[in-house]
């Protein structure tokens, strides 16, 4: 009786142990004559995240930008805000005159109006003679 359970107990951690060599190992554990670390994967998790790490950088510089724009906005219609409202200045008036110098105006108008007529009349005269 002691033989036979010995035998079974034997017999069950052999058939343990051979169901346990057939399976293979967990993905966590390396295999005997490999590597320690994969230098593939190490490069590509390097890689991810230093591109992670970037892209960071990248939102916090765009939301950093955004806020002073946001900032210089606020400071500037703050200063517009704060500017005096300008006066409104009346249009001038017109200069009056007294009907004497009204009536030198309009006679020295006409001179200049004459003189230019006479000027133009002397040139028309010149372009209009006739080529020897």
């Amino acid at each position: 009786m002691k033989r036979l359970l010995t035998f079974s107990v034997l017999l069950g951690l052999a058939v343990t142990g051979a169901a346990q060599a057939q399976t293979p190992p967990p993905a966590w554990q390396v295999r005997p004559g490999a590597p320690a670390i994969d230098a593939q994967r190490y490069r590509a998790d390097q890689n991810r995240m230093e591109m992670d790490r970037l892209r960071l950088q990248a939102d916090q510089r765009r939301l950093e930008a955004q806020l002073g724009q946001m900032e210089a906005q606020i400071a500037r219609d703050r200063i517009v805000s704060a500017r005096q409202p300008e006066p409104v200045q009346p249009a001038p008036l017109p200069a009056l005159r007294s009907p004497e110098q009204e009536r030198a105006a309009r006679q020295a108008a006409e001179q200049r109006r004459r003189s230019d007529a006479e000027a133009v009349g002397q040139i028309d005269a010149w372009l209009d003679r006739p080529v020897p």
